[in-house]
């Protein structure tokens, strides 16, 4: 499964609103968990089974509730057993479909 995620604090204190020091403390624990991953600039995405990827997302929950009085955590899945890597496998498709119409 893929899980495209994005976890952000409220209620910081911080003058500037800025949440970028709780989103590298959940980012980090994605990079140790040593799942596939990839972070833009609204979403990480991480590639595993069920348990192991929800597991991640639990923990990057948790860091970033140290940094607010509440945490933001918004989901999306795509779940399709049997299938492995396809967070480049999608995107190398993608392209392909659009080679072809070129």
């Amino acid at each position: 499964m893929i899980v495209a995620f994005s976890v952000a604090p409220s209620g910081t204190g911080r003058a500037d609103g800025s949440v970028h020091d709780a989103v590298a403390a959940a980012v980090r624990i994605v990079r140790e968990s040593g799942l596939p991953h990839r972070t833009t600039s609204m979403f990480t995405e991480i590639e595993g089974e069920w348990d192991e990827v929800f597991a991640v997302v639990k923990a990057a929950t948790e860091a970033v509730g140290a940094f607010g009085s509440r945490v933001s955590l918004v989901l999306k899945a795509d779940i399709r057993p049997g299938y492995t890597g396809e967070l480049d496998g999608k995107l190398e498709r993608l392209e392909a479909a659009i080679d072809a119409d070129d």
